[in-house]
Formats: structure tokens, C-alpha cells, sequence
């Protein structure tokens, strides 16, 4: 039976391990000899800060909360008296909003509308109230297996960082271990937590892609997204229909072709 293992480094930013008498590949989020990482300033814990030659910015905070975000650990710590004053704003906000654009704000249908909105877009970006440590919760596992994993078509809802509409479709996550696996659970949770901010779809792709790698430091991850946009579909070229696919190939999935066409194939794409 697998057994439940943290290892040290997984939380730590630091790029190599062992496992099962194995080394662990050095993560390509970290730079040097891959040992960067800063200090969160109200816990003192070691915090993932990863240089990556796959994006300029650090994907993930394992004590905290994920660029690009600001301000999210203040919202994860609202008391009930703090979330209730911000669905206030956000609900005078939404007034506001309905006024100009020529609606009326006191009458039935609308009357209990901007606070209805006002936590319906909260629900929409709980995202921003998770980090990693919540989602993995202790689930990743050592196991000899080093075979491709892959949980395909995971349903998705975002909404478009740009116009503020939604953007649906699925995501497949897959890897190949190199001594640990993930709670199968955790792949569509990971997809959930970045999902559920605002974003835009190359970003998302890339997010859950590198998330997966540094949790696991794997042989390789891949990810793939096919989604519909609203803002294609509701205003500017109004293209129903049309899809979005983006990409994220890391470790052997980036390196082999053949690795590559082996996962399209299990997903049902070519």
C-alpha cells in the first residue's frame, strides 16, 4: 500500500530529492543550484519563489496565495463582519453599475440583485481564498510507478480577467512519477483553485502545469485546455462555437515527441 509522504522539499522551493534510492530531477522553476526561495514575513516559513525559463513570473506560493494576485491572504482571513462590509461594496458598486446603464436599482426585480452579484462573484473567485497546502492536504504518496497518469476532460469555469464574462471547457492534467503520486482528486482541485480567479486561459494552462511539477518534481507534465469564451461569443467577433486550446508540456512531455503523440493519443486528441 502506497504511504502518505510530505517530503521536505516539496514546500520548500529547493530542487532535488531522492526517492526510493532515485534522485528527483531538479525542478525547472528553480534557477542555480536550485535552492531559491524567499520567507513569508508573517509566518517565517520557507515559500516557493521559482525562476522558471517557462514564465517570468513565480506560478506559486505554497504558504500563500499564487501570483498575480494581491491581497488575497487578506480576503482568506476576513472575519464574517469584513466579508459582510465587502459584499456591501461590492453590491454599491453593482448599483452603481445598473444605474448607468440606464436600469433602476429600487425596483422588484432588481432590488436584491447587486447582493445576489455581490456573492455569486465571491463563489465565482474562491480561488483566491485556497493555496496549495489546503488543496494537496498530505495527498501525495510513495509508489513505484512511472507510468503515465492522466485524468482527462475535468469540467472548468473561469471568468475572462479582460472583460470580466465567463470563459467553460475542460482541462486534462497528465505526468509521469518519478517515486510519488498525487491523489487522483487533487489534479481536478489544483485545476479548480487556479480556475476559479480571474484569468485568462494560457495562464491557467500554465499555473495547474507547473503547480503539478513542483508538488511532484515528475519525469513530466502536460496539460491541455479547451475552452469557450464568452467575450467571443457575446461581444466582439460573436462566434459561437469557436474554442480555445493552450498548452503546457514540461520535462519528458516537452523533450519526446513520441511522449507527446502517447498522451494526445489518451486523451482523444491528435
Amino acid at each position: 500500500m502506497a504511504s502518505s509522504v510530505i517530503p521536505a522539499n516539496i514546500f520548500s522551493g529547493t530542487g532535488s530529492g531522492t526517492g526510493n534510492g532515485r534522485t528527483l530531477p531538479r525542478s525547472p522553476l528553480t534557477r542555480g543550484d536550485g535552492s531559491y526561495h524567499e520567507y513569508d514575513h508573517l509566518t517565517g516559513h520557507k515559500v516557493s519563489r521559482p525562476a522558471s525559463p517557462y514564465t517570468l513570473n513565480p506560478p506559486i506560493d505554497f504558504d500563500g496565495l499564487s501570483w498575480p494576485s494581491v491581497g488575497t491572504r487578506e480576503r482568506l482571513e476576513n472575519t464574517a463582519d469584513e466579508r459582510a462590509a465587502k459584499i456591501s461594496r461590492i453590491a454599491d458598486a453593482v448599483r452603481t453599475i445598473l444605474t448607468e446603464i440606464g436600469e433602476d436599482p429600487s425596483r422588484e426585480g432588481l432590488l436584491s440583485t447587486p447582493e445576489r452579484y455581490a456573492k455569486a462573484m465571491l463563489f465565482f473567485t474562491r480561488g483566491y481564498e485556497q493555496n496549495i497546502r489546503s488543496v494537496i492536504n498530505r495527498a501525495v504518496f510513495e509508489e513505484d510507478h512511472d507510468e503515465m497518469v492522466i485524468v482527462k476532460s475535468i469540467p472548468v469555469f473561469s471568468l475572462c480577467e479582460h472583460h470580466m464574462v465567463p470563459f467553460t471547457g475542460t482541462i486534462s492534467i497528465g505526468y509521469i512519477p518519478n517515486s510519488r503520486v498525487l491523489g487522483l482528486s487533487k489534479l481536478a482541485r489544483i485545476a479548480e483553485m487556479f480556475a476559479r480567479r480571474l484569468q485568462v486561459q494560457e495562464r491557467l494552462t500554465k499555473q495547474v502545469a507547473l503547480a503539478v511539477w513542483e508538488i511532484l518534481r515528475p519525469q513530466g507534465v502536460a496539460v491541455v485546455m479547451e475552452a469557450e469564451h464568452m467575450c467571443m461569443v457575446m461581444r466582439g467577433v460573436q462566434k459561437p462555437g469557436s474554442s480555445t486550446v493552450t498548452s503546457c508540456m514540461l520535462g519528458r512531455f516537452r523533450e519526446a515527441q513520441k511522449t507527446r503523440e502517447e498522451f494526445f493519443s489518451l486523451i482523444g486528441r491528435r
